[in-house]
């Protein structure tokens, strides 16, 4: 009897993970079909994360909740970017390596950081480089800047828009600086990148590698003399409230990519990529105009409240600044005269 009674249980529980997983199989093919159809462009709702450092309220974030906005609109509903400004998701550095890996996230970055992956995109970002911001924005329709691209789709990285301009980058110390000169032995907070170190070691100054987040408390404590960043940039991190001089060096004009990776826009539908590109594209001519309106608007605020402006000869720090194009061996050869003559051959 109690050998039957076993039998049975036996037979009993095997039945019941027969019928378990048959049952998750059939969730697993509907998942797959779902996925499928998510594919094929069904109305699911895609949810793409969006991550910047900037705070809210600067030119970057508004021009991001425009992109929002217009990819919602143009998708009728179906695409859905979630903004996490303020490196809510982490440094640069760790989203793009997310990207990288295939993870949903769309990343606000720089061709001075892009560097790291494709040596030669850093030139972009080098110290008065073109006259003009349409100058800059001609690079990226040329045969060169495609090739560029291509090497960094092999590291796993896709530019989903090339149309945003970050603004010209001036300095803000806390000590009076009208003439390269005047830099030496100046520590100024710059960005953690090769480009921005050697720029501000060409210029004299000892360039001090530190997060956007950590400047105020920096100057505070006096571990920084300066910074430098487009003028809404400079409000945004309250360098101002400390360091009373602003420089007009102008020292680089920055337009910036917004990059994803390459297997992450391989799993979303054909239109939905173009989508994201085409109201990337379109955000970003709003976000030009911000730019502009939101740096001389900040240029007179600063002056109403006592910041004390020095206007400068860029000649003198222009000169200073060439030594930047032969700093890095690493770059192809005549980098910098293949990227003249693209500017000077430009229909």
């Amino acid at each position: 009897m109690k050998s039957f009674f076993k039998k049975s249980t036996l037979l009993l529980f095997s039945l019941m993970l027969v019928l378990g997983l048959g049952a998750c199989s059939s969730k697993g093919e509907e998942g797959a079909s779902k996925g499928n159809d998510k594919a094929a462009g069904s109305d699911e709702k895609i949810v793409i994360n969006v991550a910047y450092g900037n705070q809210p309220g600067e030119p970057l974030d508004k021009q991001a909740n425009k992109w929002k906005e217009l990819a919602e609109e143009k998708s009728n509903g179906r695409l859905e970017l979630k903004l996490y400004p303020s490196s809510q998701l982490g440094s640069e550095k760790d989203v793009v390596e997310q990207a990288m890996m295939g993870n949903n996230v769309v990343i606000f970055t720089g061709y001075d950081f892009l560097m790291d992956y494709v040596p030669d995109f850093g030139i972009l970002t080098a110290p008065y480089l073109t006259e003009n911001f349409d100058d800059l924005f001609y690079l990226t329709t040329t045969d060169w800047f495609k090739d560029l691209s291509s090497q960094l789709n092999d590291k796993g990285l896709d530019i989903v828009t090339t149309n945003t301009i970050y603004g010209k980058r001036h300095l803000m110390t806390t000590k009076p600086v009208t003439k390269p000169e005047d830099l030496a032995g100046l520590k100024i907070r710059v960005p953690n990148n090769q480009m921005y170190i050697k720029s501000f070691e060409a210029l004299g100054a000892s360039p001090t590698p530190l997060p956007l987040a950590d400047l105020y408390t920096a100057l505070q404590q006096g571990l920084v003399d300066g910074a430098e960043n487009p003028l809404p940039v400079l409000q945004g991190s309250k360098t101002h409230e400390v360091a009373k001089h602003l420089t007009l060096t102008e020292h680089t004009k920055i337009m910036s990519p917004w990059v994803a990776g390459t297997s992450f826009l391989q799993t979303l539908p054909e239109d939905i990529v173009q989508i994201l590109k085409e109201t990337g594209d379109e955000a970003g001519e709003y976000g030009k105009g911000i730019v502009e309106e939101e740096s001389e608007k900040v240029l007179q605020q600063f002056k109403d409240e006592g910041i004390e402006v020095h206007e400068v000869d860029l000649a003198a720090f222009k000169e200073k600044a060439k030594s930047v194009y032969t700093a890095f061996p690493n770059w192809s050869p005549n980098l910098y005269e293949t990227v003249e003559d693209l500017i000077k051959n430009r229909q």
